[in-house]
């Protein structure tokens, strides 16, 4: 397993989001915010490294990637023209991870991410200490992250 989570590329979560918009349709900020999770967690399994080096914190509805929030505050829905992501960064790699993640998770809701992402090891670990709905900014660990989702993934080959 990785140790340094270096990301190879200069890939942004905001080339990330705009791809992920492109392929699937506008949707919610708030389940944009957990399908860019979950191509982070599952490009640490498949890839064994960072998909992209912007931190994602636990906050009390779920993973944020800060940097995204800041472009989609005060909207409800988003577009990829919202993110002004480079999507020619992202490599054949990187574009099947976050095509697998839009297949497995792109038919739930924000809510039905943000409920599944509370039931996570890496998002309970980082808001250790933290009442449910209390305000928190802890990053969360991209070590966790891949432990914890390569161990879901043999779970799921068995």
């Amino acid at each position: 397993m990785s140790k340094s989570h270096k990301n190879k590329t200069a890939v942004a979560a905001a080339d990330v989001a705009t791809y992920i918009l492109e392929k699937h349709g506008s949707m919610t900020a708030m389940k944009l915010q957990k399908l860019v999770y979950y191509c982070q967690a599952w490009n640490l399994v498949r890839e064994e490294q960072l998909l992209f080096d912007d931190p994602i914190e636990a906050w009390a509805d779920g993973p944020v990637v800060r940097s995204l929030y800041e472009r989609h505050r005060g909207r409800f829905v988003v577009n990829a023209e919202d993110f002004s992501g480079d999507t020619s960064k992202l490599s054949d790699a990187d574009k099947k991870t976050i095509d697998k993640v839009i297949n497995r998770y792109g038919k739930y809701s924000a809510g039905q991410l943000s409920d599944l992402t509370h039931e996570e090891q890496p998002w309970i670990e980082a808001r250790a200490g933290l009442e449910p709905l209390e305000r928190g900014n802890q990053i969360i660990d991209p070590t966790v992250m891949q432990e914890f989702y390569t161990a879901l993934a043999h779970q799921r080959r068995s």
